[in-house]
């Protein structure tokens, strides 16, 4: 998923920005490790072993997606970033949470067929 990997990208260029300007280390930390761990969940799935093992890990990586919206959320409200600096990429995570929880849903309803 493309969108992922440009998710990771912008995480990847917050958090230079976070530690670098705004010296916040904890929560930038965070939100590099869920942010970045969509991605490779979903590359993971792509070569799954079973439809089981490719639903667990596009969940976790639903997990990770709903994570890194947390953390961006907190990072706003706690005033790291502003609300404007925020809204495209919490606009971006939401799309992917969106995108992940119909693939988890398609595929539990695949698996009920079986």
């Amino acid at each position: 998923m493309n969108k992922a990997y440009t998710f990771a990208l912008r995480i990847i260029r917050l958090y230079k920005y976070l530690h670098s300007e705004k010296k916040e280390y904890v929560l930038s930390k965070q939100l590099l490790k869920s942010g970045t761990a969509i991605g490779a969940l979903i590359k993971e799935a792509e070569h799954a072993q079973s439809k089981a093992d490719f639903l667990s890990k596009i969940n976790i990586a639903l997990k990770e997606a709903n994570e890194s919206e947390y953390w961006l959320e907190l990072l706003r409200d706690s005033n790291y970033l502003s609300p404007m600096e925020c809204q495209s990429i919490l606009t971006e995570v939401s799309e992917i949470i969106k995108l992940l929880a119909s693939i988890v849903k398609t595929t539990k309803q695949n698996l009920n067929r079986i």
